[in-house]
């Protein structure tokens, strides 16, 4: 049999359709502008307006097609391993905040699907943490006692629905999953109208603290008291948020299996590193198996082919399905002490505010990042300000952080010599490649047809020499997670303009 990989492409993405009747137009001022129509942004948007403010959500691309849309879609407050760490770390009281308020982001999710009706595959599930070997079981029961200690809904458990032995397990009770995009364009249909817009296709270049604000696009210029940046890393680089934080990929392949021989729940390893992410959900009369992993930090890896062969090898072993109809890639900035940035921008702005640093949680993170930054616009007191604080001391000086800005140096110097001995005719048909010409450092990609893509190097975020990724195609930025397609067009932010096209190249 002959192998085809999955369809490159998101689930969630490829099940809905585009949105084509959210109404715009020329948008001179509103109360609050939004840029990045992710689950932060929809989420504060719709506290807004049910607030009474007039919001205008500026989305570079469709709702819902950034990072949001390429998650696993779990809505839990079990992240791995963590509450016994938070509680070493930064007390009990902190720790206990931390997990009061990604359960209130469940229960928040609950009850919009409920109150709205939402048809997005909502189901209640169990969520696990598993060790397969002994070694990582003394881990999942400090995680156990911790997250008891808590008030979390935890247990210690030796068995699951999972088609192979465990040590043990986590287990919370009352946890969520659901459709992600589905989720998301209910909500977006509700924003637009009484002075409201959703601005889809329109790339932020600038934004200027004022009286009013100021948010210029490539769709022209928004006006609003207030501004919210929820573009994964912040598009701006006041607040230094790229250095706080730190740019993590990984894989999810999809595929179809009969219920009864589908795991119930969710899952994910307690393992440091290779560690497995698995759920289901509902697809075309069965169920789309779809198992994650594979991380390492964006740019680093330029075989990320790979990743996705290794996924698929574990999913036949372990659940014995022989054919896969999706692969897709997302990725996440991951801050150095697992706790998200949310709030002012820098000290010295009023009006601007961000959000970053879900650091692989988005669902309930995200979503409590929206709720708590409508609560800072509203003026309303909420228990989690200060935990997350975009404005906190950040921990320069822990061992990740150091590791990680440490890299992103070593990127800035050494990644310069790259592609030095090589040229423009080394590169072949499908292959990405650093090279030298006139002394320019020029990323180059000859298609299958023999058509070359030469694009600058230098990412045009901060100036890093990005990296090729042969799954996606795309050029990826090391540092701070910039990514662009093989001509240079923006795939992913920090970046707010292009890589230089470099025309005429052979």
């Amino acid at each position: 049999m002959s192998y085809i990989p999955g369809k490159p492409a998101s689930y969630w993405i490829d099940s809905t359709a585009k949105i084509d009747d959210l109404p715009s137009g020329n948008v001179l001022s509103v109360d609050v502008a939004i840029v990045g129509g992710g689950l932060i942004g929809i989420t504060a948007a719709t506290l807004l307006k049910r607030a009474g403010k007039r919001v205008a959500v500026i989305e570079a691309e469709s709702i819902g097609m950034g990072t949001s849309g390429h998650t696993t879609a779990k809505i839990t407050s079990l992240h791995q391993l963590i509450y016994a760490d938070l509680i070493d770390k930064i007390g009990e009281e902190k720790a206990r905040l931390y997990a009061e308020s990604n359960e209130a982001a469940i229960a928040w999710i609950a009850k919009m699907v409920e109150e709205e009706g939402i048809d997005c595959d909502f189901s209640r599930q169990s969520a696990y943490t598993f060790a397969e070997s002994e070694k990582d079981l003394s881990n999942v029961e400090k995680e156990v006692n911790a997250a008891l200690k808590l008030g979390l809904p935890a247990c210690l458990v030796q068995e699951t629905s999972l088609p192979f032995p465990i040590a043990g397990a986590v287990k919370f009770d009352n946890q969520a999953q659901f459709h992600i995009r589905k989720y998301l364009l209910h909500l977006a249909k509700n924003i637009p109208g009484d002075g409201s817009y959703i601005l889809e296709g329109a790339r932020v270049e600038e934004i200027e603290e004022g009286e009013p604000c100021t948010v210029k696009s490539n769709k022209g210029t928004v006006q609003a008291t207030d501004v919210i940046v929820a573009t994964h890393l912040p598009i701006l680089n006041e607040g230094l948020f790229f250095a706080k934080s730190y740019p993590k990929r990984s894989y999810i392949v999809g595929a179809r299996i009969p219920a009864d021989r589908a795991p119930q729940g969710m899952f994910i390893g307690a393992e440091d590193k290779n560690y497995y992410s698995i759920r289901t959900t509902p697809y075309e009369g069965d169920l789309l198996l779809l198992v994650g992993g594979e991380g390492h930090k964006v740019g680093e890896k330029t075989d990320t082919e790979e990743c996705y062969l290794n996924l698929e090898a574990y999913a036949r072993d372990r659940f014995g399905v022989d054919s896969f109809e999706y692969r897709w890639s997302t990725q996440d900035m991951v801050s150095f002490d697992r706790l998200p940035y949310v709030g002012k921008l820098t000290p010295l702005n009023h009006h601007i505010y961000v959000a970053t640093g879900m650091s692989l949680w988005g669902m309930s993170k995200g979503t409590m990042a929206g709720m708590l930054l409508s609560d800072l616009i509203l003026g309303k007191e909420n228990p989690w300000a200060e935990l997350y604080d975009s404005l906190r001391a950040t921990p320069f000086l822990s061992g990740t952080s150091i590791k990680e800005n440490a890299g992103v140096a070593t990127h800035m110097i050494g990644d310069r010599l790259k592609g030095l001995m090589s040229s423009i005719s080394d590169v072949e048909m499908g292959e990405g490649k650093l090279v030298t010409v006139d002394g320019d450092k020029v990323a180059a990609y000859r298609d299958e047809t023999g058509e070359l893509h030469a694009v600058s190097a230098v990412c045009s975020h901060l100036g890093c020499i990005v990296n090729w990724n042969s799954a996606e195609k795309s050029w990826d930025c090391p540092c701070h997670g910039a990514r662009f397609d093989c001509d240079g067009q923006i795939l992913h932010g920090p970046a707010v303009k292009p890589l230089e096209s470099l025309k005429g190249q052979s």
